[in-house]
């Protein structure tokens, strides 16, 4: 018995051994990163053995928060910190830093039998604000308009607030959906239905997108509808719903944490963001990134 406990206890300190020499780095956040981020981790750690990462989602709001109380290596965020977050991070002694990890372009969704090819950035914004609730007032059917959204701790209800709605409020009749999957699942099974979720959502694992939705072109002012499926669209800023995928840490990045998000904006990491859905960084933040020391 003395023997079998002596080899257990020399087993348990081998395998704690080998836990605390890995490099362990721990990341909460966004639900419309947290595919993606997890397949970044999964093609890092195939060539860094000793680096462990494990990413949750949750919201940017939640990841936020976990930064700034020093529980998190790196948060994840669909919307940039606010002033309050950062003052808040300062107070706690972190010093958070923004990096840029890919582009989404959000894109407003409705059931593929819906007529309606195309919104306004007005329009869609009085129909999320409870100002239009019928679908022959954008050139539809005679349908009672659906609506379904993101819960307020995600960075992708923050994002669509400030930016299409105006900072004004969602109707109180939109239902609030805990992910991108589960907006797909009522849109694409409700004729009446519109809601807005990240691009790298829209397809099966053939590229093709999902059954039982339409992605709908969206104008800014007087310029023509575009759809945020072509690249090019994403690269020129034409479409009006695009925003940059964040990561936040503590202070510039160290060790295996730069490492990490070096790996992410190279070449081979922004072939999986592309892979993934999403579109690479470009144009100022790049020019951002350089200041995080990428």
């Amino acid at each position: 018995m003395k023997k079998i406990a002596l080899i257990a206890l020399a087993a348990l300190m081998a395998f704690s051994a080998a836990v605390s020499a890995q490099d362990f780095i721990q990341i909460k956040g966004s639900d419309t990163s947290v595919n993606l981020v997890q397949r970044l981790a999964e093609v890092f750690m195939e060539t860094n053995p000793n680096t462990a990462i494990a990413v949750t989602g949750g919201g940017s709001g939640v990841g936020i928060a976990a930064l700034i109380a020093n529980k998190v290596q790196i948060a994840d965020a669909s919307r940039p910190m606010k002033e309050k977050e950062y003052a808040a991070a300062k107070e706690n002694g972190v010093i958070a830093t923004e990096i840029a990890i890919g582009i989404d372009a959000l894109s407003v969704v409705v059931h593929h039998d819906n007529p309606v090819k195309s919104l306004s950035m007005a329009q869609v914004g009085a129909i999320f604000r409870g100002e239009v609730t019928n679908w022959k007032e954008v050139g539809g059917p005679n349908l009672p308009i659906s609506l379904y959204g993101r819960q307020p701790n995600s960075g992708t209800y923050v994002f669509f607030q400030e930016h299409v709605l105006g900072n004004k409020d969602y109707s109180a009749r939109m239902k609030q959906m805990n992910g991108n999957a589960q907006i797909i699942e009522a849109v694409s099974s409700d004729k009446s239905g519109i809601s807005y979720v990240g691009v790298g959502y829209l397809f099966d694992d053939k590229g093709q997108i999902l059954p039982g939705i339409k992605v709908l072109e969206i104008s800014a002012g007087a310029a023509k509808p575009v759809s945020p499926l072509l690249k090019e669209n994403i690269q020129r800023g034409d479409y009006p719903i695009a925003r940059a995928l964040y990561q936040y840490t503590n202070g510039k990045p160290k060790g295996q944490v730069k490492d990490f998000i070096a790996f992410i904006l190279s070449p081979a990491g922004q072939r999986v963001v592309e892979e993934m859905g999403f579109y690479p960084v470009a144009g100022k933040y790049l020019e951002n990134n350089t200041k995080a020391g990428f």
